[in-house]
């Protein structure tokens, strides 16, 4: 089985904004789904593994610890996981379910490690951890349930026929 991991945004320094509740922006939009589930892959160079896993450990502790209703519903879907086989260049893929997705939240990391802390060096340093682990930034799907096909007409009827209502007696 092979990945095709398309980078889909960029990796970001911490900054401060005036009045922002985030200490973290991004060169493109938020980390956003628009379906009932999401995923987020992370490709992360061999030798950074552990430093994205103390990352992870964090995302989780502050999701775990929040008191705010938006992070709390996105904590109840999101799942960590870590591939087996190999990422593109022999990276290591790492894998985000959000199952079910919050609808317009944002699972931005920054994000959601910036709401759980004011200590700007501590998120710096952890923030850190992030981008001299990852390879490219992250890549993000909107997963949709496939229907079920409409039902095979029966022998002798029409596709796309209507249905004869049954006889009155």
């Amino acid at each position: 089985m092979h990945f095709f991991v398309i980078p889909s945004w960029s990796t970001s320094t911490p900054v401060r904004r005036a009045g922002a509740r985030s200490l973290f922006t991004s060169a493109t939009a938020a980390r956003t789904f628009a379906a009932p589930v999401g995923l987020l892959f992370n490709t992360v160079r061999a030798d950074k593994t552990m430093d994205f896993e103390r990352l992870v450990s964090s995302v989780r502790k502050t999701l775990e610890s929040s008191t705010d209703p938006a992070l709390q519903a996105m904590a109840k879907g999101w799942h960590f996981y870590k591939a087996t086989e190999p990422g593109p260049g022999n990276s290591v893929l790492y894998v985000f379910l959000m199952d079910p997705a919050v609808p317009g939240e944002d699972y931005g990391l920054g994000r959601v490690l910036s709401s759980g802390s004011r200590d700007t060096a501590a998120l710096q340093e952890v923030w850190k951890l992030y981008t001299n682990s990852v390879t490219a930034g992250g890549s993000l799907l909107n997963l949709s349930p496939i229907p079920e096909p409409p039902a095979e007409p029966a022998a002798g009827e029409k596709p796309g026929a209507p249905v004869p209502a049954p006889a009155k007696p």
